[in-house]
């Protein structure tokens, strides 16, 4: 343990942890579920595997004097677990900032309650404005016109600020970077692109697939003015461009041509208690089994910290054929 909390075997601290909720999902995109494998014959967790909340409150507590500040609820589809703004109640108690992915189909009737039980932030998943393009990516007869009223719903809520993700896969929806760019300028919302990423083993990836996050930039930079951000912080995913007018910002995150796994201070724990310590992970350690022999509190910390001593995984920086050769858990079970 240091002042600023646990470090791992590459001196990173352990500052955010993804939790996903649910494995299931309303959406099937190929780069996360494609239908052939997750359909009608795919075995989900049945939910009494799912942690509880109260499970979920004790990990974040225990995670907390270990140097966590944030944390972001996914899944699968995390608006599908019921309740859900009970779980951001107790999580916002418990002073950390609370953060949730969706792919928002499911937000107009339920941001208004999520806010009000304490959600800081929403990350929106849109890969394309085009309806033929929305739907070929996400394999659903859920309309753009009901993420884009999910996206409303947050704004009108006070959930700001509002992101979108946009994961980019070639000869698919690169024609709708500079769509997504218009439609949010001058919204307060910022677009981020994603570098197609290798996580799972069922969605079929090829270095071919991903359009690099230079050649993205420099498209967009014939048609907008774009001016470097600096970063926040090292950990931070996101490189940031500002249009030079002030009427926003865009984002990429490139996992695969630009890996930033060096300044990585996320975990990730899974629907059913397995904390991961990388997207890209074979495994999982089982906090559910520690927690349900009784340990909570100063046990259930030490019990993460020595958990996050000996991370080193650094998947991205290492990515070759003897890498993509590993299993590696799916993003719907781990979380994005």
């Amino acid at each position: 343990m240091t002042d600023s909390g646990v470090l791992d075997q590459l001196g990173r601290p352990l500052r955010d942890l993804r939790i996903s909720v649910t494995d299931r999902c309303n959406f099937r995109c190929r780069y996360c579920m494609p239908r052939e494998r997750f359909n009608e014959d795919h075995t989900f967790l049945p939910r009494r595997a799912y942690l509880s909340f109260d499970e979920i409150e004790k990990v974040v507590l225990a995670c907390k004097p270990l140097g966590l500040e944030k944390v972001r609820i996914t899944g699968g589809e995390p608006l599908l677990r019921p309740d859900l703004h009970e779980l951001v109640r107790r999580l916002s108690s418990t002073g950390v900032e609370v953060a949730l992915t969706t792919n928002a189909s499911l937000l107009p009737r339920q941001a208004a309650r999520l806010a009000e039980a304490g959600l800081d932030r929403v990350t929106v998943s849109l890969d394309a404005l085009d309806p033929k393009i929305h739907s070929q990516m996400t394999d659903s007869s859920i309309p753009v016109e009901t993420v884009l009223e999910g996206i409303d719903a947050a704004l009108r809520s006070g959930l700001a600020p509002v992101k979108v993700n946009c994961v980019v896969q070639r000869g698919v929806n690169e024609t709708e970077v500079a769509p997504l760019v218009r439609r949010f300028r001058g919204t307060g919302i910022t677009v981020r692109f994603i570098e197609y990423m290798d996580v799972g083993r069922t969605n079929g990836w090829q270095l071919g697939q991903v359009v690099p996050s230079a050649d993205l930039l420099g498209y967009l930079q014939g048609e907008f003015d774009l001016t470097p951000v600096e970063s926040d912080r090292p950990s931070d995913v996101a490189r940031r461009w500002a249009h030079s007018d002030g009427s926003g910002e865009i984002g990429f995150i490139s996992s695969v041509t630009e890996s930033f796994c060096g300044d990585c201070v996320r975990a990730r724990l899974s629907a059913d208690g397995r904390l991961h310590t990388c997207l890209f992970a074979s495994g999982g350690h089982d906090l559910r089994a520690v927690v349900e022999n009784g340990a909570e509190g100063q046990q259930l910390t030490e019990a993460i910290a020595a958990i996050w001593r000996r991370r080193a995984d650094r998947y991205s920086e290492l990515r070759s054929e003897e890498t993509s050769a590993l299993p590696r858990i799916e993003m719907s079970y781990i979380g994005g």
